[in-house]
């Protein structure tokens, strides 16, 4: 069992990524790190997250940032969106993570904060404690 799942649309969130799991890594939460993008591996994003048993998904996205929605649309478990600041300094990520339609709800944390995500995942872990 994983206690958090990070699912980077890209490898070249993998900067982002590394925010997170540096603050993971200094706790005895259990996690993954995977890379599957919600537009081009839409099926495989599909099957990992019905088959995921972790509690809590940090996505990371920027430009469309979909990654978030997609992933919030198919678990009832929260998902705390990163959006990355690619293009018009990260507003765009921000604002389409932020604005998701209701009973789609997604947590986000500034733009690049992969270390708050980390953080707010460990406080909705321990709030379930």
């Amino acid at each position: 069992m994983v206690d958090i799942a990070v699912i980077m649309g890209s490898e070249s969130d993998r900067a982002i990524a590394n925010r997170v799991t540096n603050v993971l890594e200094n706790t005895d939460y259990s996690f993954e790190v995977k890379v599957i993008s919600a537009h081009r591996n839409p099926d495989e994003l599909d099957e990992y997250v019905n088959a995921s048993d972790a509690t809590v998904f940090i996505t990371i996205a920027g430009l469309s940032a979909a990654l978030p929605g997609v992933v919030a649309s198919k678990t009832k478990k929260p998902v705390v969106g990163v959006p990355v600041g690619a293009k018009l300094g990260g507003l765009d990520a921000l604002l389409s993570i932020a604005q998701m339609p209701p009973g789609v709800p997604v947590a986000t944390v500034g733009i690049d904060n992969g270390a708050n995500a980390a953080h707010l995942a460990i406080r909705i872990l321990e709030a379930a404690r």
